[in-house]
């Protein structure tokens, strides 16, 4: 890569018993330019009570309060990107790239992308690589030719694809020893973890959740409870939304 940084990895997080992400998994590895390690995703189904206990905070720890009880699917999502963060740091990166295992990669473009973001990690320490078009409101705060590292306020949800830089890998394993929600909602809370998160405008990457079998996080909810949920979510964007406008970190 044509980058300063060159000390990096790709780190893919593969949940064996997902038999349909096997292909993806193996797609990512061959077409990634850089070294790649498959790391076990952590089952949360699997997880024994006591680990369980050591990482769930029993109170809620963060601001705003998250509105719903995590489950073991977040969990072991959330346990699953410490593992990443850890290697990192263990194996003394200069950046990670973590990866999940529901998406593609369209080679040309993701290539571009990630030398473009290699040479602004360390400055900005974590950057996304988003399935979805990014807020058109994000502020610009680096470009070349058409790529864009952008600033989105609030942080965009989903943790499909982000390069992490060594010292945010750190800081997030610091701040994250008790988790009370999911990891992308986590991530959001900036003036929480004091690490930002960025996004680059074209990422390359592509979700394919459905075609891998669908999602292992999700909820079971039952009709009578899915529009209180509703009412429940859209108050914590809100206040999501209100404190990224005035929060520092």
């Amino acid at each position: 890569m044509n980058s300063e940084v060159s000390n990096i990895k790709c780190f893919i997080i593969h949940l064996k018993r997902a038999n349909k992400r096997r292909k993806f998994v193996d797609e990512i590895v061959n077409n990634m330019p850089i070294a790649s390690e498959i790391i076990d995703a952590i089952d949360g189904s699997l997880l024994p009570e006591k680990e369980i206990n050591s990482i769930l905070s029993n109170k809620k720890i963060c601001n705003p309060k998250y509105p719903f009880n995590i489950n073991l699917g977040e969990i072991g999502c959330f346990l699953s990107h410490r593992e990443a963060w850890q290697r990192i740091v263990d194996q003394k990166l200069e950046a990670g790239l973590i990866i999940e295992d529901d998406v593609r990669v369209n080679t040309p473009i993701f290539n571009k992308s990630l030398n473009f973001t290699l040479r602004y990690i360390r400055k900005y320490k974590y950057i996304q690589f988003q399935v979805r078009e990014p807020n058109r409101r994000a502020d610009i705060i680096e470009t070349e030719n058409k790529l864009k590292i952008l600033n989105p306020l609030p942080v965009h949800l989903r943790t499909s694809a982000q390069l992490v830089s060594f010292e945010a890998a750190v800081e997030l394993l610091n701040k994250t020893k008790k988790i009370d929600r999911p990891v992308d909602t986590t991530l959001q809370m900036f003036w929480e973890t004091k690490i930002k998160c960025y996004c680059v405008n074209q990422s390359g990457i592509s979700d394919h959740t459905l075609e891998a079998g669908g999602s292992t996080l999700a909820h079971k909810n039952h009709s009578k409870h899915k529009i209180l949920r509703n009412i429940k979510r859209l108050e914590y964007r809100l206040k999501i939304f209100y404190l990224s406008q005035f929060q520092k970190y």
